[in-house]
């Protein structure tokens, strides 16, 4: 009883300096934020006072708070009152432009990837393309906003975009903005008689789509789906609660992924309910280093959960997640800010390190002087993977063979080669009672 009492003092007291220490700690880092704050008044004021010429107060604050937030990662970001109404159109699937989804690199304003059947995908602009410049004006270390809002415009209005891209020299594209009705399902019957389907982006209407199409899938084919070609492939992501509910179709119950904010008490799980519309018929997930984000939620679920295998090369490697928080209801705009990371169905960060393929084919052969740096482990500021893991490129990379047809899409065609591979071994099993 005694030892308990000996004890019991001692931790009280430890923990009566501990907090006087954090007590004295919390009060010099309230002083040094007062000061802190007080410098950026004195600033602001010396500027207003004496520079060249008028600045814009409310600009000159905006970019500061983009200043501050941009040295949090990436993706964190001050979205003005036009720029949420913006984002909200974009989830909402429609809006007026190119069809491109930017991120910033080294300065440079660089595609993640273009939007299937948009204007810029039919220009053929390319992922990790960087884009230089708009109708001649510099894009070099302006916000991304500032790049979209150039690019974004009047339906039937062209545009003239520089693109610099590994192994040529810069070149002009000229693209004509249109209203964009993103397509968030692609899908049809393939090569003997293989479904697939392609999901572009995660949109409001993502999961719907996805259900629409097998459903036709299904239909064309004459029955229940033997197998599935899922193309992930430039997919940039989008909404958390779409990526769960697209991998809700082809899961039977359990996680589908967890997210975990700075104190890991506050951690949360997502699960997918019974049923698998698929009736575990294979899946061949494709993927690139394109694939970002929600779209790694789908590929990590279904390879983690022993659904199907995955193809293509190294994913992007966003593990973390945003909250979009509007300001005084939206009128002066929302605030993105990465609250948490996430974790596929066998506890796995893929922040900063992607999603590797299981069989790992290349779409083309690689062009002289091209160098493989498109992923979140090469953006300014951005989070590292927790235990210090990093990003590993496939040595055992299979490419076209040198007299394939360019205009042919060999990881394509090796899905399907192996889909079929599949199928065939689910049928024998199938007729051998699965011994």
């Amino acid at each position: 009883m005694r030892l308990h009492i000996i004890a019991s003092a001692i931790a009280f007291g430890i923990g009566a300096a501990a907090l006087a220490v954090s007590a004295q700690g919390e009060e010099r880092s309230r002083d040094a934020t007062f000061r802190q704050l007080e410098l950026f008044g004195d600033i602001l004021s010396r500027i207003e006072s004496d520079y060249v010429s008028d600045p814009d107060q409310v600009e000159l604050i905006e970019a500061a708070i983009n200043g501050m937030l941009g040295s949090l990662d990436p993706h964190s970001a001050y979205l003005n009152a036009d720029a949420f109404q913006d984002m909200q159109v974009s989830t909402r699937g429609e809006y007026g432009g190119l069809g491109i989804e930017v991120t910033l690199r080294d300065d440079f304003v660089t595609v993640v990837s273009p939007i299937a059947e948009t204007p810029a995908d039919r220009a053929g602009i390319e992922p990790e393309d960087r884009i230089i410049a708009v109708d001649g004006e510099s894009m070099i270390g302006v916000g991304i906003d500032v790049a979209v809002e150039r690019m974004r415009g009047p339906a039937g209005e062209p545009v003239t975009i520089t693109i610099a891209r590994d192994g040529v020299e810069p070149f002009d594209v000229t693209i004509v903005r249109a209203i964009i009705e993103v397509r968030s399902v692609i899908y049809r019957m393939e090569a003997n008689n293989t479904p697939y389907l392609r999901i572009t982006t995660f949109n409001e209407h993502t999961t719907e789509a996805t259900m629409r199409a097998l459903n036709d899938l299904s239909e064309a084919y004459g029955g229940p789906l033997p197998g599935l070609v899922l193309d992930l492939r430039s997919n940039p992501g989008g909404l958390l609660d779409q990526s769960v509910s697209v991998s809700d179709l082809f899961l039977s119950g359990g996680e589908v992924v967890s997210t975990r904010g700075r104190d890991a008490r506050n951690t949360y799980r997502f699960n997918a309910r019974p049923g698998d519309v698929l009736d575990g018929a294979p899946i061949v997930v494709l993927i690139n280093a394109g694939s970002a984000s929600a779209s790694e939620i789908v590929a990590g679920a279904i390879r983690d959960r022993e659904r199907g295998v995955l193809m293509g090369t190294n994913s992007f490697g966003k593990g973390s997640m945003q909250t979009v928080i509007p300001l005084r209801g939206g009128r002066d705009g929302a605030l993105r800010l990465t609250t948490a990371r996430y974790y596929t169905p066998s506890g796995t960060s893929i922040q900063a390190t992607g999603l590797e393929p299981d069989i790992a084919v290349a779409f083309r052969r690689p062009r002289e002087g091209e160098t493989n740096r498109f992923s979140e482990a090469n953006l300014r500021n951005a989070l590292t993977h927790e235990s210090g893991t990093e990003r590993r490129e496939r040595e055992d990379m299979e490419y076209p063979p040198e007299d394939w047809p360019a205009d042919e899409d060999y990881q394509l065609h090796r899905a399907i080669e192996q889909l079929s591979s599949m199928m065939e071994r689910r049928e024998a099993r199938a007729g051998s009672g699965g011994r």
